[in-house]
């Protein structure tokens, strides 16, 4: 085999290599995964995603999704549209049932918008999960700098298919999030890392968010970081449940639905390129 297809896309400049393996079912190590998502040597992503036949009935696609470090993970509501929107093609169907580590998304595309129904947010420490217990994770014991005056501190923490925690701040661009983000990524209390946010509210219809994200540093957007801030934003009182989240690359729009409680996202997707990916790629050591 000379390689693998592959297509490049994006979500709000958070950018995928996306490959389908339903057809042969190969899969792909953490090697090859880094390897492939390298931007100097590779194709270059912030997400490795792999589409494979589902288990489950009435199911269309199962996601698998990588990191660029090569860790496997299970939510990225980006990835999600721009998949969506490949099967919805495909199939010829505007309604597209998704299958990732997380559990079951039902999306819904729209020309160049697609909605996702994320579920529900799960807000119990143990959820997210954290090393100790919180009562109250609306605002948890944790701070970066000095203890008289930290620079970060009180995040708001929430798992949203990954864990989140978001910092709540007047303006999200007055910090070094390059500097932090790893730092607070890898805090012990977080025993499987973490997703860290700058959120700062411009109205209760409007949040201004920048993003770390977990595996992969520095991203123009995350869908399951806007998700986490908005239902974390109202939580707090801070935003209606329906609210626009300024990210980087482009805008989301994130309902957390009072009926249900369920996460509905809605934005756009784009397709970049196509190419095929090299065999010394696929078997790097």
């Amino acid at each position: 085999m000379a390689g693998v297809p592959y297509l490049k896309m994006n979500g709000l400049g958070n950018d995928f290599v996306v490959v389908d393996a339903r057809a042969d079912g190969r899969t792909f190590s953490a090697n090859s995964v880094r390897a492939i998502t390298d931007r100097v040597k590779g194709v270059g992503a912030d997400q490795f995603i792999v589409m494979e036949t589902p288990a489950t009935n009435g199911v269309d696609v199962f996601m698998r999704i990588y990191n660029s470090d090569g860790g496997e993970i299970d939510a990225c509501g980006n990835a999600t549209r721009c998949v969506a929107a490949l099967v919805a093609e495909e199939l010829g169907k505007r309604a597209i049932m998704l299958q990732t580590n997380a559990g079951l998304l039902a999306a819904t595309v729209t020309d160049d918008l697609v909605t996702v129904d994320m579920g529900k947010p799960r807000f119990d420490w143990d959820q997210i999960p954290l090393a100790e217990e919180f009562a109250d994770t609306t605002g948890i014991e944790l701070q970066i700098g000095p203890i008289d005056a930290p620079i970060l501190h009180t995040p708001s923490v929430v798992n949203v298919g990954n864990p989140h925690a978001i910092f709540w701040v007047s303006d999200v661009d007055s910090y070094d999030l390059g500097r932090f983000g790893p730092l607070l990524e890898n805090h012990p209390i977080f025993p499987e890392r973490a997703n860290i946010s700058l959120a700062q509210v411009l109205s209760p219809e409007r949040i201004k968010v920048r993003v770390w994200e977990r595996g992969v540093g520095l991203t123009q957007a995350c869908g399951t970081a806007a998700c986490a801030v908005g239902v974390a934003a109202a939580r707090k009182g801070l935003s209606n449940r329906n609210v626009t989240i300024e990210l980087p690359g482009g805008p989301l729009n994130i309902d957390w639905r009072e009926s249900d409680g369920h996460i509905l996202m809605t934005g756009t997707w784009s397709l970049d390129g196509e190419g095929v990916l090299p065999e010394e790629w696929l078997k790097a050591a």
